[in-house]
């Protein structure tokens, strides 16, 4: 059985509970990271924790604990339960109060909850056979950066995308897309361009995404931000998706429409090969 962090100790998640009136249980009222586990240590964590503060900041939310003690806990639960390759998920919340849409952070003590979960990162059906996107209307609150715990349109958007046979869907708003469910997304033009989105309130700042642009700069591959449209993603070479859980996730069908023959191509291919190998030189 698993052991998980919360607020405070370390218990078998059958034992674990938290309060009916945590604001993250009654509003969503929750930021939360996913780093990966390689090797048996933690991927881009310093990125991790710098977003995690951000998305505190923007919310007005406190944050009570160390960056050296979040570290140590991820560490704790990553040798507690035996993780070579998988994920640690940190949810911290606002805190407990009586339920109210009006709130008092200082009046309160903010939740933290950690798990890990057991999962192939390297030899998965993604790598070796892609991803079936569809397009589907971008209706989320407007600020996608803030890395908060109000899922609920994206894991329908989800559930709408496998219902159609695909695996995934990419968010449109006036015709441009967004981004994924929980990636970020890139197209590769027919000239060899890269591009996705630049940052904005629209999508999620992924610790991956700027990772894979870092590593990629080092190459001489250059990726282009600027904004793309559904019919740009339909006429791409290639396309690929980003994430913590996928690294780099090649892209080989839109609405229908296969991309470079629906196999993985080879730019993403060697993206994510490059994005593992250098991330491996600074696992923590």
């Amino acid at each position: 059985m698993r052991t998980v962090y919360v607020n405070g100790d370390y218990v078998p998640e059958s034992e674990a509970r938290i309060s009916v009136f945590d604001r993250g249980f009654l509003f969503a009222d929750a930021i939360y990271e996913v780093a990966a586990v390689l090797d048996g240590k933690l991927v881009d964590f310093p990125a991790h924790l710098r977003r995690l503060h951000r998305s505190a900041g923007e919310l007005g939310m406190r944050v009570d604990i160390s960056d050296d003690a979040l570290l140590d806990i991820h560490r704790t639960l990553v040798e507690r339960n035996g993780i070579e390759q998988g994920q640690v998920y940190m949810q911290l919340t606002r805190g407990a109060a009586d339920r109210d849409f009006a709130f008092d952070t200082d009046a309160m003590t903010p939740g933290l909850v950690l798990f890990t979960l057991k999962k192939e990162l390297i030899d998965t059906p993604v790598a070796r056979n892609g991803l079936k996107v569809v397009t589907i209307e971008d209706l989320r609150w407007g600020r996608c950066d803030i890395k908060t715990t109000q899922l609920l349109y994206p894991s329908l958007a989800k559930m709408q995308a496998k219902a159609s046979g695909a695996d995934d869907a990419w968010l449109v708003r006036d015709g441009h897309i967004m981004e994924g469910t929980s990636n970020n997304a890139f197209i590769v033009t027919s000239e060899g361009a890269i591009i996705t989105r630049p940052l904005s309130n629209g999508i999620l700042h992924g610790i991956t995404r700027a990772t894979l642009m870092e590593y990629a700069a080092t190459t001489g591959v250059r990726i282009e931000e600027r904004a793309f449209t559904v019919a740009e993603a339909h006429q791409a070479a290639e396309a690929f998706v980003t994430s913590a859980s996928m690294f780099v996730g090649p892209v080989v069908s839109i609405d229908g429409i296969n991309l470079s023959d629906g196999k993985p191509g080879p730019v993403a291919t060697q993206l994510r090969q490059h994005y593992i190998a250098e991330s491996r030189k600074r696992l923590l």
